[in-house]
């Protein structure tokens, strides 16, 4: 399977054994020697583990054969499982191959390419419908010349190259026959130690590289072979081992070409000195091996290994341990070696292989509910909608203990976008600024005087909280005027809408123009704050889908359902406001007794006012005499009778215009809370909050929409089919190994 050795084997020599050509009758007893029953069943669960594709997902314990070019690794390979490989020169060579040796009641051989992870889509199909199955070794090298060529590593007739050297696609070999044993060895190309005509230095590179992928691995042992031919330090294979341990426990070292050295001679016992682990220490030891030589090509296995006892009975082999030399001894060693691994590695491949099942259900727990078909579909979206709905509900109802809302943060205004998950929090603040705001900034005409309780100025006389930066600009909206400008205001109305009512009176609609005028404040700013809440409901909402579903989900569910509903809601809600204002372009009426208890008040504070100013005007300061000296204020008696007079206001017009601005204030005082309330109850709590979560998104509006709207809405993006489909596929290779362990449990305590 690797180059030969130019010196020591002809090229294009074919098998010779009279009994090759039958898979089954060329298993000899000897096949026993690398499995005791014990190890046969855990190679049994390695094997299966294979053969459900967990190769692809975890690393499998194997076994690799590996060594510098024409160092005899195939025939290391062949001597051990018996199998004659086809010794056509360049087979094999130039990438990986797996041989698979798998128990089996019939005899086959079945010869398939792992493509590169790297590969195309279309190479990787085409590498892998290639899957040949034959029952005659004699067959196996034309097909391994297929499989060359389809890689793109076919060579002309006269061997030259038409393509590049190595590949790393691997060639899998499975050898199945009654008496085979469960191993699987991999053979790795024959490293280079530098750049030729026929290899570049970029195929020196890729070859070291492809055997360091395969050494490095923990759960591989490696059979490093080294040939006794040439120096040993000088052989990369070593050099490689090291890197990947520094102490060999993974590593057994294969001496090949013996008959090489000159007995007796000083480098015959510095390979002695090797075999018996004394120089390059392997944690594994040291084994020898005597191949064929040129004139023995054609020998059957039997004569093989006679002439390999012959060899190893004389000299100075015979000081050597005898578990050291020889093919017979190597099975054993294998056998015990592979065992001891096994039981090693497999529990912690077990815990493995747990673990990649919790991850990979748990990445297909995050892509959610399939959704290939229609009621798939619908069910993911049923599904996304209670989600919705209980973190909607929970957001208008102040109830935040689900993970959506998260922790509040107090460094931020409540009405930041970090808080507006909480709604109901959110809205309650916004409305005790809207009602702030409607105290200040309602009354468009700011009338100064020292009383401005009896202005309309902060006119229930609680103490308001800060208003917020956005607020202000209402202040701007606001006329400030004298108490006396306004009355002459009111005056000039009352005496251009006079009808038949007596002098000193007013006509009842003429509270209505100023009242107009004083109001017309309210719907700017309540339009404002409904804007504001309607934006906290839209963010929430925005926010509680995007939690529910994908994000492709979400968007679509968003576009399709939710905005539009959220647009809705605003609308009828902007249309109860309309209603609201139109009310108060209507004559003022009330049916509140506050009402009259107001409009006295204001009369008497004003009249109190007067007298007061009258009683002050009056007072003159009178001295006492006596040891010590006094004043006392005392009101002039004629100044109060001749003010008295004065105190009714004898200008009728003034008198009626003073009356109907006190009776505007009144009104005005008791409608601003009116509309205070129903802004906060009738628009947003009606038409903003009410019933969010069951108009926005629920399963009855998932149960209305037609399979087109399903459709568009919750088809699986293909990315998401393939990744399911990936992550299914693993899921159940993964199954597969667990079942596979527990029906081994027995051999695991």
């Amino acid at each position: 399977m690797e180059e030969k050795d130019a010196a020591t084997e002809p090229r294009g020599v074919a098998v010779e054994q009279e009994d090759a050509g039958n898979v089954q009758d060329i298993t000899t007893s000897a096949l026993s020697d690398l499995q005791h029953e014990d190890s046969r069943k855990i190679m049994d669960v390695v094997d299966r583990l294979r053969r459900g594709g967990l190769s692809e997902v975890v690393q499998l314990p194997q076994l690799v054969v590996c060594g510098d070019q024409s160092s005899r690794k195939s025939s290391v390979l062949e001597a051990i499982t018996e199998i004659p490989f086809p010794r056509k020169e360049n087979l094999c060579t130039r990438f990986a191959t797996e041989i698979v040796l798998r128990r089996a009641t019939t005899a086959s051989i079945t010869t398939k390419i792992i493509p590169d992870k790297s590969r195309a889509p279309d190479d990787k199909a085409k590498l892998e419908a290639f899957n040949k199955t034959i029952k005659n070794f004699a067959d196996l090298p034309s097909l391994i010349e297929h499989a060359t060529d389809l890689v793109g590593l076919s060579t002309g007739r006269g061997g030259e190259r038409k393509g590049p050297a190595l590949s790393r696609d691997v060639l899998s070999i499975e050898i199945e026959g009654p008496n085979r044993p469960h191993l699987t060895v991999v053979d790795l190309p024959g490293l280079i130690h530098s750049a030729s005509n026929a290899a570049s230095e970029a195929d020196v590179k890729l070859i070291r590289s492809i055997v360091y992928d395969y050494i490095k691995e923990g759960r591989t042992i490696i059979m490093a072979v080294v040939s006794a031919k040439n120096d040993y330090a000088n052989q990369i294979i070593l050099q490689k081992c090291r890197e990947v341990e520094t102490e060999g426990h993974r590593t057994i070292g294969i001496i090949t070409k013996p008959d090489f050295l000159i007995a007796g001679s000083d480098n015959e016992v510095d390979w002695l000195d090797l075999a018996r682990n004394r120089d390059v220490h392997l944690g594994l030891g040291w084994h020898m091996l005597k191949n064929r030589t040129p004139t023995e090509m054609s020998n059957d296995f039997e004569a093989r290994n006679a002439s390999e006892a012959s060899f190893f009975s004389t000299g100075r082999y015979r000081e050597m341990p005898a578990d050291t030399l020889g093919i017979k001894p190597l099975r054993v060693r294998l056998s015990r070696l592979l065992y001891k691994h096994l039981k090693t590695e497999l529990p912690a491949l077990r815990k493995e292989i747990n673990e990649k099942h919790r991850g990979v259900c748990h990445e297909l727990k995050l892509l959610g509910e399939k959704r290939s078909t229609a009621q798939e579909r619908r069910r993911f979206l049923m599904d996304i909608s209670m989600k919705y709905q209980d973190i909607a509900k929970a957001a208008t109802n102040g109830q935040y203990e689900h993970d959506f809302f998260g922790q509040v943060d107090v460094e931020q205004r409540v009405d930041d976008e970090t808080n507006m998950r909480r709604v109901r929090a959110t809205v309650q603040y916004l409305n005790l600024q809207y009602a702030t705001a409607m105290r200040e900034y309602g009354h468009a005409i700011r009338i100064e005087t020292e009383n401005a309780g009896a202005t309309g100025t902060n006119v229930d006389g609680n103490v308001a909280p800060d208003l917020d930066d956005g607020y202000g600009e209402f202040a701007e909206l606001q006329q400030k005027i004298a108490r006396e400008d306004e009355v002459a205001r009111v005056r000039q109305l009352l005496v251009r809408s006079r009808g038949r009512e007596l002098p000193g009176t007013f006509n009842p609609l003429l509270i209505s123009q100023p009242f107009w005028s004083q109001s017309s404040n309210w719907e700017t700013i309540a339009s404002y704050h409904i804007a504001r809440v309607a934006e906290v409901c839209a963010t929430s909402m925005r926010a509680a889908i995007e939690f529910a579903a994908p994000s492709d989900g979400s968007k679509r569910l968003q576009a399709l359902k939710i905005d539009n509903a959220l647009e809705n809601r605003l609308k009828d809600a902007k249309f109860e406001l309309r209603r609201l204002v139109k009310d108060t372009k209507q004559h003022p009426i009330t049916y509140d007794p506050s009402y009259t208890s107001i409009v006295q008040k204001a009369r008497m504070e004003k009249h109190t006012s007067k007298f007061n100013s009258l009683v002050k005007e009056a007072e003159t300061e009178v001295h006492t005499g006596g040891k010590i000296p006094s004043s006392t204020l005392y009101p002039k008696s004629e100044i109060i009778k001749s003010g008295i007079v004065d105190i009714v206001e004898k200008d009728m017009d003034k008198t009626s215009a003073e009356d109907a601005l006190d009776s505007q204030f009144a009104y005005y005082k008791k409608e601003v809370s009116y509309f205070i309330d129903a802004v906060t109850k009738q628009v947003v709590e009606r038409h903003l909050l009410r019933g969010l979560a069951e108009n926005t998104l629920s399963p009855l509006l998932i149960s209305d929409m037609t399979d087109g709207e399903i459709s568009l809405v919750a088809p699986e993006p293909e990315e998401m089919t393939r990744q399911r489909d990936f992550l299914e596929a693993r899921r159940s290779m993964l199954e597969q190994g667990q079942e596979t362990f527990k029906s081994a449990l027995g051999l695991f305590r």
